[in-house]
């Protein structure tokens, strides 16, 4: 070790001194320098053992003795010996056992004893070294199966320059596998080359930092595959099974908690009813072309008849977000993660930023293959949605009931009609924004500084609108047409201009109730508020009338 016994002794008794009194420890050295690493920057690890029964702190307490920085950790016997049971319960089950479970009973099995050996001994004798052995060999091979198939996965779908990334982390997951089965269990990677001279299987060593080194320059997909094949044989080589050159035994399948929605023709996949991700037209199409189950060559290829340009990167993205997941035949799901780094699972990207967040086709995307998360939660997203239907049959309706009042010279009804289709109509852009719940519609003019800037010209002449009175025909033209122009407006800002005349005719109606269906299936499903309690009918007669005969 870089530091000599006496000076271990005093760094304690320093250490020791700034504690509380009245508890005896057995005390170990852990960590790098008890490895027989370290350098002048090195932490002095300590972990106090005591023989009572109580939880200790897992937070270690760090400080600062003859100027080197030393961690003060401390552990019952109890706890030692449940950390060491769950060792063993999670060592059936390589993929579900905890980094830092395992990196916590590495650090005592190798420790160097400074007090109390007796108890050290005791329960350092609770895991055999060569039973860890095993356990930490399984371990980094299992990730490294999972970082090689990943890497497989991602070069079929045309993802180069990750996958070469992947394989570069298969292989130190390899090679840390082999080392394990060697007696060099510390976790961390970063003495992994005086851990492979310490082995001392030059040809091995040799052999991965040339390996390591050759990693291929980003844009070069060919380099990539060899790479990676190179990867694979070298892990195959150390005794890592289940990696042969095999793309036929990648599966797409389903994940967990992900369902499909879709509003007109556009596609959203709602992930955990918590999040809605919105697909493009390409990237919707390609999701549509998805039969679960099936290789991942076949899934590429179904995908590649749908005339999109380069489907690949946009399943990659499915599998990134969670929203499918890949499997190895016969070997579970894939999912491969980094010592030290952030738990795998699915990627949640930056909301998106397009405005409004939806329209009457469903949330607002950036591109054709976007695959983009919508900046609401899911169940505001579904109320949001069934109030911009809501909000312009509303509107229809205060339309054509303003019609019917000129044609009668009822000037207060018309004027009412028309406060109610401004309102109505600004609902409906409010809800197009994301805003949920809504403003009371007697603040909705005054709040629409929430909007965005190019909103504003509407605050002003639905302001006016809803000022305006009527008192003869002409006005109440006059009105009726300012209406219509504002009401298109807003329509064509909230992605509503394609709204059907609901009152004209069957069919315009039929056209309404079969978009607020859409709607309000995914609302329904996210339990998000409905608009009127009357949608619930809508639902329950499947999007058609609930008196006529079928």
């Amino acid at each position: 070790m870089i530091l000599s016994e006496d000076q271990l002794q005093g760094l304690l008794d320093k250490s020791l001194a700034e504690l509380p009194d009245g508890t005896e420890w057995s005390v170990v050295l852990e960590g790098s320098i008890a490895e027989g690493f370290g350098n002048p920057s090195s932490d002095v690890d300590f972990l106090l053992i005591g023989r009572d029964e109580q939880d200790l702190p897992t937070m270690p307490s760090l400080l600062f003795v003859d100027g080197r920085r030393v961690e003060i950790r401390t552990r019952s016997v109890r706890q030692i010996a449940e950390q060491f049971g769950a060792l063993e319960a999670g060592a059936k089950r390589p993929g579900r056992l905890s980094e830092d479970l395992l990196n916590r009973c590495q650090r005592l099995l190798h420790s160097h004893p400074l007090r109390g050996h007796d108890l050290v001994g005791t329960v350092k004798d609770m895991v055999p070294v060569e039973r860890f052995r095993t356990i930490a060999a399984d371990w980094w091979s299992h990730r490294a199966r999972q970082s090689l198939r990943h890497a497989m996965a991602l070069l079929c779908l045309g993802e180069a320059d990750e996958a070469a990334d992947w394989a570069r982390a298969g292989l130190v997951q390899a090679v840390k596998s082999w080392a394990a089965g060697r007696g060099e269990t510390y976790l961390e990677p970063k003495w992994l080359s005086l851990q492979l001279d310490r082995a001392d299987r030059p040809e091995v060593r040799d052999r991965y930092w040339e390996l390591e080194a050759g990693a291929p320059a980003d844009g070069d997909a060919e380099a990539a595959r060899s790479y990676l094949s190179a990867c694979l044989a070298f892990a195959a080589d150390l005794g890592i099974t289940g990696v042969p050159w095999r793309p036929e035994r990648l599966t797409v399948e389903r994940a967990a908690r992900v369902t499909t929605w879709q509003t007109g023709s556009r596609i959203h996949v709602v992930r955990g009813m918590r999040e809605v991700f919105a697909l493009g037209d390409g990237a919707g199409a390609i999701w549509r072309s998805l039969v679960l189950g099936r290789p991942l060559p076949q899934v590429l290829a179904a995908a590649e008849d749908t005339g999109v340009d380069r489907p690949g990167p946009c399943l990659a993205a499915f599998v990134r977000y969670g929203l499918i997941r890949l499997a190895w035949k016969g070997g579970g799901t894939i999912t491969p993660s980094l010592p030290l780094a952030a738990p795998p699972g699915p990627l949640t990207p930056p909301p998106a930023t397009a405005r409004p967040v939806l329209s009457l086709r469903g949330a607002t995307v950036s591109g054709p293959d976007a695959v983009d998360l919508v900046p609401l939660p899911a169940e505001r997203f579904a109320a949001a949605g069934m109030a911009v239907v809501w909000s312009n049959v509303v509107a229809e309706n205060a339309c054509e009931d303003l019609r019917g009042a000129l044609q009668r010279g009822q000037w207060k009804v018309a004027e009412l009609a028309t406060r109610r289709a401004v309102q109505a109509a600004l609902r409906g852009l409010f809800s197009a924004h994301g805003v949920n719940p809504l403003p009371a519609d007697s603040d909705l003019v005054r709040r629409m500084g929430l909007l965005p800037e190019a909103t504003r010209p509407l605050r002003a002449r639905a302001g006016q609108l809803l000022r305006r009175t009527i008192d003869s025909p002409e006005a109440g033209d006059a009105v009726r047409a300012e209406l219509h122009a504002v009401v298109d407006l807003v329509r064509q800002s909230a992605g509503a201009d394609a709204f059907p005349s609901s009152f004209d005719s069957a069919d315009t109606w039929r056209a309404t109730l079969e978009l607020g269906y859409d709607w309000l299936r995914i609302g329904a499903y996210l339990d998000a508020q409905l608009p009127i309690e009357e949608a619930r009918d809508l639902l329950a007669s499947s999007g058609t009338q609930p008196h006529p005969a079928v």
